[in-house]
């Protein structure tokens, strides 16, 4: 090899070494976003005690409205635990959860509802939550979303029927059949 491939050679393992401390440099500089923990879904996250909440959202059609809470409850602990959500106005939800399980709001047959949701969809309900084991408490800001995104929609909670709309129902039902024509009357023509 001459002097002047060997020059080539080793400037361009100089170009090669540069190019890859600049390439690595930036995760030496940087925190790696591996690292962190965080919500990456539309709820929010806390810690009580051995009771941890996961993607925890409210879902509502407003602040004065009804609100279902749906994510998930871990409980790390060897006993059975509670966890009591308390809203706005008084409105409060209790969740059990075995020892070494988990509960999901969004599975359960009976919906955690807070009357009233506490904040507009798109805004953040403060509730206080708390767990029966190790009587510990916290405030928790949750968000408040409504049934513009379609996986949301069914968890929307929906208001019970009041007397008078049974009534105005049965009133409708009893009218429509008596303007209906009956087949006897109509018989023969």
């Amino acid at each position: 090899m001459n002097r002047g491939q060997r020059g080539k050679l080793a400037m361009a393992t100089a170009a090669l070494g540069i190019g890859l401390l600049s390439v690595t440099g930036c995760g030496y500089i940087n925190p790696q976003q591996t690292a962190e923990q965080y919500s990456a879904s539309d709820g929010t996250r806390t810690d009580l005690g051995p009771l941890q909440l996961r993607n925890f959202i409210i879902i509502s059609d407003g602040e004065d409205k009804p609100g279902r809470v749906i994510g998930a409850v871990y409980n790390t602990s060897a006993q059975d635990a509670v966890l009591t959500i308390k809203g706005a106005q008084g409105s409060q939800a209790e969740v059990p959860v075995k020892q070494h399980s988990y509960t999901m709001l969004n599975d359960t047959t009976e919906a955690k509802i807070l009357v009233p949701a506490g904040a507009k969809p798109g805004g953040l309900a403060e509730v206080t939550i708390s767990d029966d084991a190790s009587s510990k408490d916290a405030k928790f800001s949750v968000p408040v979303l409504d049934g513009t995104i379609v996986d949301y929609k069914s968890y929307l909670p929906t208001p019970e029927p009041t007397s008078s709309s049974t009534a105005t129902s049965t009133e409708t039902a009893t009218s429509t059949e008596s303007a209906t024509p009956t087949p006897s009357s109509t018989a023969g023509h």
